[in-house]
């Protein structure tokens, strides 16, 4: 069973608070669309306090191609996701040494909210000593899915080569997809939750020398994953591509979706694993949005305290995407106790689901 060892974020300096976002998009989107305050509600309601994005609020409201931001997304991706590898190889909360660059086999990068050819994680390449024979995976467009998903890739391939250490890499800056002259629903929704962010997670293999680094009496090994899709729903979540660059697509179902769908797929993993999810002492669960979470909490009838590191995120955070789960996953690396179990799930275009079901066991 392959190991996480380790996970370091990065964040840009931006911060804002949802009281101050507020205003500026009324004063945005005012003058043409008069009724623009039944829908601002949307930013209280959803219980995000601070979030973190790519350029200076007053940037958002100026005119940019599809070109200007691609390639802002190019340049601060690479600054992201360089800082996160080197928090995550260099945590003093996870390791009791530096990781070396050298010692990684593999990265996996995962993004969907720009385009980069060659992508991302040459450019890192090219910058961090990695060997010249390190396996590179890009993902790319599995949105709010793809952290979980990256993890999953991780698990297949440490599992195929036991000795193997891979650094999964997700970067996200929704910020940079805001599109100010579309007045739909969908548009002021995904204003309210998205945010920036990067975080890198370490898996090792069975035989990896990396797992005596720890500090941690338990770590997490991932004993299982899953994939499911979902059919007919490929108009529930993602992007419209555009001369203009990404128009965000949500479906107003997806909090019902989940109720509905999540709650059999969730209950089919775990039984062929012979549990239940009152087996599940951590719920590492991509914080989509409150709704989503409350839609977890009806669906699979688990208490809210399951959900609170989740909704903390959320909080402090916002929608990052694909590294979304991850952050919410390095503050469970802190808690579980030897032979406790977790279930890390996240939600994505597709429309589709990732599980990992966890064990921590003796380091």
């Amino acid at each position: 069973m392959p190991l996480i060892l380790s996970v370091g974020k990065s964040v840009p300096k931006n911060k804002i608070n949802q009281e101050n976002v507020v205003p500026f998009i009324r004063e945005l989107f005012m003058k043409k669309y008069p009724s623009i305050d039944r829908l601002l509600s949307v930013f209280q309601n959803g219980e995000i306090q601070n979030r973190y994005i790519s350029k200076e609020l007053s940037w958002y409201s100026e005119e940019h191609s599809f070109e200007q931001k691609n390639q802002a997304y190019t340049e601060i991706s690479i600054e992201l996701s360089i800082e996160a590898i080197k928090n995550c190889v260099t945590s003093n909360e996870f390791l009791s040494s530096e990781i070396k660059y050298e010692e990684i086999q593999g990265i996996i990068f995962v993004s969907s909210t720009g385009i980069s050819t060659p992508t991302i994680d040459a450019h890192i390449a090219n910058i961090l000593p990695f060997n010249n024979s390190i396996k590179r995976i890009p993902i790319w467009g599995l949105g709010c899915a793809g952290g979980a998903s990256g993890i999953s890739r991780a698990f297949d391939y440490c599992r195929a080569h036991p000795k193997s250490n891979i650094l999964l890499v997700a970067v996200e800056l929704c910020s940079l997809t805001f599109q100010k002259e579309d007045l739909s629903k969908s548009n002021i929704i995904g204003t309210s939750l998205f945010a920036d962010g990067a975080a890198a997670v370490l898996v090792v293999g069975d035989e990896s020398e990396l797992k005596n680094r720890t500090i941690h009496k338990a770590l997490p090994t991932i004993v299982q994953t899953n994939s499911n899709l979902m059919p007919n729903s490929l108009d529930v979540m993602g992007w419209d591509i555009r001369n203009d660059g990404l128009f965000v697509i949500f479906s107003r179902d997806i909090p019902s979706i989940v109720k509905n769908w999540l709650q059999p797929v969730v209950s089919n993993f775990l039984f062929e694993n012979e549990l239940t999810i009152e087996d599940i002492t951590h719920f590492i669960a991509h914080p989509g949005g409150k709704k989503v979470l409350d839609a977890y909490i009806e669906s699979l009838d688990i208490c809210e305290e399951k959900l609170a590191t989740s909704l903390q995120i959320l909080k402090s955070f916002g929608n990052m995407s694909s590294c979304t789960v991850l952050f919410v996953l390095s503050e469970f690396m802190k808690k579980g106790k030897v032979d406790e179990l977790g279930l890390l799930c996240a939600l994505g275009p597709g429309f589709s689901s990732e599980l990992s079901l966890l064990k921590w066991v003796e380091c």
